[in-house]
């Protein structure tokens, strides 16, 4: 807990200074005033997270983080819980999504086991930092002990850290867990205070009548674990999972490193819902990819206060939506570095 602390503790506001600076030479760069909308917005904050006037992102990262759910006992997705193992193997192939999108943005992606309910192959792109087979399901008690969501967040926090060795100039969540959406569902409930049936969507492919029992599974979870939203440790105790805990580290760890996290879709909001409660600042420093098609996640991003950047219709997660989230920071920081000024290119500015 005291190492969870220490890095709440290093997280500030981003630089002021630094933006306005940032603002100042936007608006000598050859456009109109304020043209290029969000991607100034997205240029302005990577700038005042980083206190770098001409921030490169040539080092780009993005954590893919694997777990399971005793949950699925309650048949609450389309996929067998086998379905995990079998991904993380695809993902260590590079045939997923997250392999074809990281390529294209120039990012590199980490794969880690933090709670995947079999042993996997050791292999040489395998990050094997397992705190239990799975989570315990939720319907019937608490996912995990109040210790080892502590454990996921400090392995998120040692993840980063391990990885910054290397370089990270720009950070991208995702994850892998058969059974997640519905962790995800209960877990934005209880902060949001939505109702269950708002904040749950299908998932990977459910019927109508698999998504009512999916309802009543969260909402059975919910009354039996009693997850007290102002004690966020709690929250990920009871009805989390590894793989969020591990995210909501990796999260905190970027903020306090001055690093631009761009968030996923739902799975990666739930963490970034977690991160935020624990230390309201890290808001600041996170970049929302996109709206996801699933129900919850436009109320997590309404709660922190935080605008996607587009809407695609996406909910593969695996990290897709910040794979491309990252691309257009760094189209930003590009216009921002690389873009003539007025006076550079001799053109007339527009009369005052």
């Amino acid at each position: 807990m005291e190492k969870i602390k220490k890095i709440t503790q290093n997280i500030s506001g981003i630089d002021s200074i630094i933006t306005q600076r940032t603002q100042e030479k936007l608006d000598s760069l050859t456009k109109p005033l304020g043209s290029l909308g969000r991607l100034e917005e997205l240029a302005k904050q990577i700038c005042g997270i980083t206190g770098k006037e001409n921030p490169d992102l040539s080092h780009k990262v993005i954590f893919t983080l694997a777990g399971d759910h005793g949950v699925t006992e309650e048949g609450i997705s389309a996929y067998p819980k086998e379905v995990t193992a079998q991904m993380v193997y695809n993902f260590l192939k590079q045939g997923a999504g997250i392999n074809v999108l990281s390529k294209h943005v120039g990012a590199r992606v980490v794969v880690v086991d933090i709670g995947v309910c079999s042993d996997l192959k050791v292999h040489p792109r395998l990050i094997i930092k397992k705190i239990n087979y799975g989570t315990k399901n939720m319907a019937k008690g608490p996912a995990m002990t109040k210790e080892e969501a502590m454990r996921s967040i400090l392995t998120g926090i040692e993840i980063f850290e391990e990885e910054l060795n290397h370089g990270i100039d720009i950070a991208g969540t995702g994850e892998m867990g058969i059974g997640n959406t519905t962790a995800a569902s209960a877990i934005t409930a209880c902060f949001t205070k939505k109702p269950v049936e708002e904040v749950t969507g299908k998932g990977a492919g459910l019927d109508d009548k698999k998504l009512k029992n999916k309802i009543d599974v969260i909402k059975k979870s919910l009354a039996v674990n009693k997850p007290d939203p102002c004690d966020p440790i709690d929250v990920l105790a009871k009805i989390g999972g590894f793989e969020i805990g591990g995210l909501t580290g990796i999260i905190l760890a970027a903020a306090s490193n001055k690093v631009p996290v761009v968030i996923d879709g739902f799975i990666s909001g739930a963490a970034a819902l977690i991160a935020f409660h624990i230390a309201p600042k890290v808001k600041n420093y996170m970049i929302a990819a996109h709206q996801s098609v699933e129900n919850g996640h436009k109320a997590i991003l309404d709660h922190m206060g935080l605008k996607p950047l587009f809407d695609l219709d996406l909910r593969l997660g695996e990290g897709t939506g910040a794979a491309l989230g990252i691309g257009l920071a760094d189209a930003a920081i590009k216009i921002l570095t690389q873009m003539a000024t007025f006076k550079s290119a001799k053109v007339s500015e527009i009369k005052k």
